[in-house]
């Protein structure tokens, strides 16, 4: 059963098109996440589904019943969604508990639900601290507490983890991520940040230009881009100007299996690759192409490379572990392709 339907959604702010037609499909307890650059339509999608925006054209359906259509816009209060925004918005003047347990009858108050949210969220017996003796982490916590407290049909999460530092962001992603699929809540979750996605997502929407380009699991957005836009953007991506002949690609990188045959002979193709397929060698010790380092970004447990091939071409690979110390800029390496590739008509 889906939770959440949106069919053909239309929303224009004078001559600007901010949704397209906007198809989007949420199942029961799962969690979406709608990626997509500044300015694709994200955010006002995710306001048309509260209710906060009044859609121009199309459909919006949750918990099987319909809340927007042409000359039908439910109130935002009628419609039971639940918001997490940026920055928690909690009110200062309640206590943890008094916030989580803000649109809860008398009944549930005293069910214990308000101190069964907390725990899901990690915060068990903070029901008496208030906001302000509260970390950035924990005032977000409170907000999803809150959110779910009601156990609405839909929780809108409005990328709620971007006003907090790296480590905290990844760790709050996992325990958010827990929490709604304990409660078996219903989530989308809009974003620009692709590793939020990636990780926290059962089915991801790629967004662009007020349409949905692209949505699926996260691994197989991930692995099979829909065109060479959505390569670059969910991830980095080598693209490589080819010419197909059935199963093979013949690019500045040598010849490349492809994961389908391409119809015709030489066919002109963009063939797709990620920079982890890249594997390197010392220059010289295999049949490979070589190429010399420009660039190396560090990070710990990998590096990312920078390379420029002999034709002038400039492609990225990613090393891992202990390679990750080195080749350095300036050094010859040699570079061949591990698995197979991904080809786009040119």
């Amino acid at each position: 059963m889906s939770s959440l339907h949106v069919t053909g959604g239309r929303k224009a702010f004078g001559a600007v098109a901010a949704m397209s037609g906007v198809d989007l499909t949420v199942a029961s307890g799962s969690l979406v996440a709608v990626l997509g650059p500044s300015g694709c339509g994200k955010t006002t999608l995710l306001r048309c589904i509260a209710g906060f925006e009044r859609l121009d054209a199309g459909s919006i359906e949750v918990g099987g019943k319909v809340v927007a259509r042409p000359g039908l816009h439910l109130a935002p209060e009628r419609r039971r969604i639940a918001v997490v925004p940026q920055d928690g918005a909690l009110f200062p003047h309640l206590s943890v508990a008094g916030n989580v347990g803000y649109g809860l009858d008398r009944g549930a108050r005293r069910s214990g639900r308000i101190s069964e949210t907390l725990e899901l969220v990690g915060l068990a017996g903070y029901e008496d601290r208030m906001p302000h003796q509260l970390s950035g982490g924990q005032q977000q916590r409170v907000a999803v507490a809150r959110a779910l407290a009601p156990k609405p049909p839909l929780v809108l999460l409005d990328e709620p983890f971007s006003a907090l530092d790296a480590a905290l962001r990844a760790e709050l992603r996992r325990d958010v991520r827990a929490a709604l699929h304990a409660d078996g809540a219903t989530a989308v979750l809009v974003t620009h940040d692709q590793g939020e996605a990636l990780s926290m997502a059962d089915e991801l929407a790629v967004m662009r230009a007020g349409v949905i380009v692209q949505s699926g699991a996260p691994a197989d957005v991930y692995r099979r881009p829909a065109d060479p836009w959505v390569a670059s953007f969910v991830g980095e991506a080598v693209l490589l100007p080819a010419a197909a002949e059935g199963t093979n690609a013949l690019t500045p990188l040598g010849r490349v299996r492809l994961t389908a045959p391409q119809n015709g002979h030489s066919d002109a193709v963009t063939v797709f690759l990620r920079p982890e397929q890249l594997q390197l060698l010392p220059a010289g010790t295999s049949d490979g192409v070589t190429a010399t380092v420009l660039r190396r970004d560090f990070h710990g447990h990998d590096a990312l490379l920078l390379l420029a091939l002999p034709d002038g071409l400039k492609v990225s690979a990613r090393v891992f572990g202990e390679a990750g110390a080195s080749p350095v800029i300036g050094d010859e390496v040699t570079v061949t392709v591990l698995g197979e590739a991904l080809a786009y008509p040119r």
